[in-house]
């Protein structure tokens, strides 16, 4: 910038006023942002921050952005599984189904095209906007490809182009509007060709299947509304039929428009759709045809009604049984253990409580065997479940805090649901204990000896018999219950067996050590340790984990002496065949040569 000697403190904006006139009107909006920052000294002026706003760095700060959103829009992909494309599913099925209904009407019932067709231009070009926009959502979707999604736009194109659905799309966008042009804008069947996209509502309706929670309503759903679809083109082409052949010239044919009842185009739509769902549903009724066409339409029209009935009742039967095949599963359940308890003799009042029992798993929806419902997924699938369901659980349990979440993942994988009647009793004092539980739902109580005097109350989130199943050496109680357990109603327990907690921490070394340390900081202080039984019992305790050792190291070489012996075993017989089949080939060899030392010496 050049300087001014008039001026000590010169306005930005003024100084360079003369030469910005000759530049861009972008950089003369940048002038006007530096004008803001007011006068300043000449000794602070600045001419990096002045060049930056240059027109010649501003292109080039242009190019880089669309640079950059050229280069974001060629990585646009869409994945099948995202959300988004399961709602513009629904969009172009709202398109699909529209001009599924209202097209085919509008080419039979002229007053439905001419009195709105305004409302009907402006809803046929939203729908093939909607079409256009598809068609371009389905060259950048993507696909699974050895379990990663394809995001390389020409494999996207070419699988797309090389399926049937994009032939389809393509007739469905064709622009037989154009048409208009010759034959007049009530033609609307020039837009039949907008029917085609209807792979898209059909993959919409499966997903839909997939995601809902009540996947046999919506199939019911779904089916009702192909038999609408049906019976409204009947009806339409019925009219048509009519308008064609002249209307009221016979019986069969719709009425004159002129009598009182059929002028408008409800009364007329109404009296079309009454006539094709007698005819479809094969009830009858209606006149018999008189020309050869009508009778040619009515013969179709009972054998797709026939077809429809037949899947009417397949698939609404089929439907039903699913609905209750966990009702009928359940009642044979029931059924069998009736039987059961009839053939044994058992007493009344045990037969009410049993079937009490079972009419609370199934009023309260606690019937479902969670693991033959979870049988089908993977492991780490099934895994996540349960962390989801019982992780929280397992954390409220004393011994259990601040464990590795490994072992606590093999210990939810562990957890077994139980209910208990009321009046049960979950443990007694002095049993052994094999079992640890934590209470989901219900009410327990601790009782006395006489089963009636409560001491203290447990109620949902609670837990007991964490220390018996330790087996921790020195307590007073040893691996025995310590009081009484009794259900006060129906209880929803989880059970967490000792085998099941051993199996898990063989893994987890120093997790068993940490379990038991805190298993004996719990009994001390509710003072059931004896200190000195615990000294003596370390060592008793390190000589089992050596024989315990020792016994997974010879069940280890077992397996590894039975391994090498079946190697050995198949290996001697490979050598017998090998041993065989040479002795084989040397008597062979040794009789042919005998042979011809014969022939060749014919006095022996």
């Amino acid at each position: 910038i050049p300087k001014n000697k008039r001026i000590k403190k010169p306005n930005i904006y003024s100084v360079q006023e003369k030469k910005s006139k000759t530049q861009s009107k972008l950089c003369q909006h940048h002038w006007r942002k530096v004008h803001l920052l007011g006068r300043c000294a000449k000794k602070n002026w600045n001419p990096v921050f002045i060049d930056k706003f240059s027109p010649k760095t501003l292109s080039l700060q242009k190019k880089k952005k669309k640079k950059k959103h050229r280069k974001r829009w060629g990585l646009f992909v869409v994945s099948p599984s995202d959300d988004a494309y399961y709602r513009w599913l629904l969009v172009i099925s709202i398109a699909v189904l529209y001009n599924w209904f209202v097209v085919v009407a509008r080419a039979c019932f002229d007053k439905l095209q001419v009195t709105f067709f305004i409302c009907w231009l402006v809803l046929d070009y939203i729908s093939d906007t909607v079409y256009i926009l598809d068609t371009i959502v389905r060259l950048r979707t993507g696909f699974l490809e050895q379990g990663l999604l394809v995001k390389d736009h020409i494999k996207l194109r070419d699988s797309y182009v090389r399926t049937l659905q994009f032939k389809l799309d393509v007739a469905s966008i064709l622009p037989t509007d154009l048409g208009y042009i010759a034959t007049g804008i009530h033609t609307p069947q020039l837009r039949f060709n907008r029917l085609l996209r209807f792979p898209r509502m059909f993959e919409f309706f499966d997903r839909t299947e997939t995601r809902t929670n009540y996947p046999n309503i919506f199939r019911i759903c779904n089916l009702v509304l192909y038999i609408l679809v049906i019976i409204h083109w009947n009806a339409c082409i019925y009219y048509a039929i009519s308008k064609s052949l002249g209307f009221g010239t016979d019986t069969w044919v719709f009425p004159n428009i002129s009598k009182p009842g059929f002028t408008t185009l409800s009364e007329t739509y109404v009296y079309c759709l009454y006539w094709s769902t007698l005819t479809l549903t094969t009830i009858g009724e209606m006149p018999p045809p008189v020309r050869d066409e009508e009778y040619l339409f009515v013969v179709f029209d009972f054998l797709v009604g026939v077809l429809i009935f037949a899947t009417i009742v397949g698939n609404v039967g089929s439907m039903i049984a699913n609905m209750n095949a966990t009702r009928a599963e359940f009642q044979a359940r029931i059924d069998a253990i009736k039987h059961y308890m009839h053939f044994r003799k058992v007493s009344r009042e045990l037969e009410t409580r049993v079937i009490k029992w079972f009419d609370y798993l199934w009023t309260n929806k606690k019937a479902v065997d969670e693991q033959e419902v979870l049988k089908n997924l993977p492991n780490k699938l099934r895994a996540e479940i349960a962390i989801n369901v019982h992780l929280e659980t397992l954390k409220k349990v004393r011994i259990f805090k601040d464990c590795e979440a490994g072992l606590l993942v093999e210990l939810v994988l562990k957890l077994r649901q139980q209910v208990f009647s009321p009046g049960d009793y979950i443990c007694r004092k002095g049993d052994i204990g094999k079992e640890m539980y934590i209470i989901k739902e219900g009410k327990l109580a601790v009782v006395a000896d006489d089963g009636v005097t409560q001491y203290a109350l447990l109620t949902s989130g609670s837990c007991f018999g964490e220390i018996s199943i330790l087996n921790i050496k020195g307590s007073k109680m040893g691996n025995r219950r310590t009081a009484n357990i009794r259900s006060l109603g129906y209880s929803d327990l989880f059970c967490l067996s000792k085998d099941d907690l051993m199996e898990a921490v063989i893994e987890y070394p120093d997790a068993k050590t940490v379990l038991e340390e805190r298993g004996r900081e719990i009994l001390k202080k509710e003072g059931l340790l004896d200190e000195s039984a615990d000294s003596g019992g370390l060592q008793k305790e390190d000589a089992e984990e050596k024989v315990e050792r020792l016994e997974t190291s010879l069940d280890t070489l077992q397996t590894r002496f039975a391994r090498l012996l079946n190697d050995y075993t198949h290996t001697q017989q490979r050598l017998k065949q090998r041993v065989t089949l040479l002795e084989q080939q040397v008597m062979t060899d040794y009789s042919a040569e005998a042979n011809d030392d014969t022939d060749a010496d014919p006095s022996n």
